[in-house]
């Protein structure tokens, strides 16, 4: 799990040059290689081939399929079989979130509406709507930000669902478009800084959509928030031992990769009677907690988009003290 959260991290880093950003009265939902996935796939009755994958979707694709393709769609002999084992979750994607999805244009410029006056220096990224590899629903470059239709649709059964989900990913990978994701503060602190990261794209997410994102969570969370607590210091600080022992992110122990997923990484296969994603909802409540004590809730909303010490944000936040038996 380390070596997947530094390769979503090494993704934000990598840059396409200077980034100018969009107007956020100009923003819109790019949704052009997803509409060249649905043409292959309905071209191949719902099992297209690495080959055709390759000549009609991934080859001549934008910036949307280049990020996906690490970690995601991998590569052409991949996508092909997974389609193949997923074929009615591929057409629910095509069928009812493509076409949802591009109908959300007026949502995302009031959201990046909002994310402008909150945050008016930094550049907004594009978005775009791909198919991946049935493992994503979202995640972000330095200039763009990418969801997956497929995944997306499966969280969702209503419409009104769906529309929640993708307001909150407008905001959600936007944020992370926006964050600074220093490796080495995540390698001294792994699981606060993650949640902490996490955290903080759910709590701006809250902010300009007027929604919890995940209820059903929020709802688990707040009725366990001291187990969860527990919990959470436990690994921590199991992790921590690791680092200190000088354990790599390439190379954990299954002691520490467990503490770890057990807070990020396991969307639709959390741990036996939890949510999945537990970290987020924790890394928000402590930014929470940190914002609501600050003096300047715009400095301290710009200080946990750069923050270089976790364990300094933690402890100026006092969420600790709320909870102590």
């Amino acid at each position: 799990m380390f070596s997947t959260t530094l390769a979503a991290a090494s993704i934000l880093m990598m840059g396409a040059g200077n980034v100018v950003g969009v107007d956020p009265l100009d923003a819109k939902v790019n949704s052009e290689d997803a509409r060249r996935f649905a043409a292959v796939f309905y071209r191949s009755n719902a099992k297209p081939s690495a080959r055709a994958l390759q000549r009609g979707y991934l080859e001549g694709s934008g910036r949307g399929v280049e990020i996906f393709t690490p970690g995601r769609i991998q590569n052409a002999e991949h996508l092909a079989k997974v389609v193949s084992q997923n074929q009615d979750m591929y057409r629910r994607g095509i069928e009812v979130c493509l076409p949802l999805a591009e109908s959300l244009e007026p949502e995302l410029k009031s959201i990046y509406l909002g994310l402008k006056g909150l945050f008016p220096d930094r550049p907004l990224p594009e978005i775009f709507v791909v198919f991946g590899g049935a493992n994503s629903g979202g995640t972000a470059g330095s200039d763009a930000q990418v969801l997956g239709l497929e995944v997306l649709c499966r969280i969702g059964e209503t419409e009104e669902e769906l529309r929640a989900i993708f307001r909150s990913f407008f905001a959600h990978e936007t944020v992370h478009t926006m964050q600074d994701n220093n490796f080495s503060v995540f390698l001294k602190d792994p699981l606060l800084t993650q949640s902490l990261r996490e955290g903080m794209a759910d709590y701006v997410a809250t902010l300009v959509t007027g929604k919890v994102p995940t209820p059903e969570r929020d709802a688990w969370a707040t009725a366990n928030e001291a187990m969860l607590w527990r919990e959470f210091q436990k690994d921590r600080q199991l992790i921590l031992d690791a680092v200190a022992r000088g354990e790599t992110y390439e190379n954990p122990s299954p002691e520490t990769e467990a503490a770890f997923s057990r807070w990020h990484g396991n969307a639709f296969n959390p741990p036996e009677g939890w949510h999945h994603e537990a970290g987020y909802w924790v890394g928000r409540r402590i930014i929470t907690a940190f914002v609501d004590n600050a003096p300047d809730k715009r400095a301290a909303i710009d200080e946990l988009m750069t923050f270089d010490d976790p364990g300094s944000i933690l402890e100026r936040s006092g969420y600790p003290d709320t909870m102590a038996d």
